[in-house]
């Protein structure tokens, strides 16, 4: 466990343990959960499907493309627990394949319309 005061930031790194120079990493996806169980329930998304959800979510670059850093604000949901649990989905692409989805970034899925 890592311990952070209420509205502190937290900061994250995520790494790929490759010596391939030509891969990089995507934050596609990263949810904040009550429960370690459950990840859709009651969960917050500070980003999904490369879109920042939450304001206080702030990307850092990295020289290295293997190493991805980002942070936001600590927080506690509403039922006072007092553990948050994080699960994020990463991607990994060649560098500089601009169709990966690692060069899409904030992909705004649409919703389907419902027929009669």
């Amino acid at each position: 466990p890592y311990y952070v005061s209420i509205n502190q930031n937290l900061y994250l790194e995520a790494s790929l343990h490759s010596s391939d120079p030509s891969l990089k990493l995507f934050l596609d996806t990263c949810v904040a959960s009550p429960t370690p169980h459950n990840f859709t329930t009651g969960s917050y998304a500070i980003i999904k499907n490369g879109c920042a959800k939450d304001p206080t979510y702030a990307e850092y670059s990295s020289r290295n493309r293997n190493i991805l850093r980002f942070k936001f604000n600590a927080f506690q949901f509403i039922q006072s627990t007092p553990e948050v649990y994080l699960q994020c989905e990463l991607v990994v692409c060649r560098a500089y394949d601009y169709s990966s989805r690692c060069y899409q970034g904030c992909v705004q899925r649409s919703k389907r319309e419902a027929s009669s």
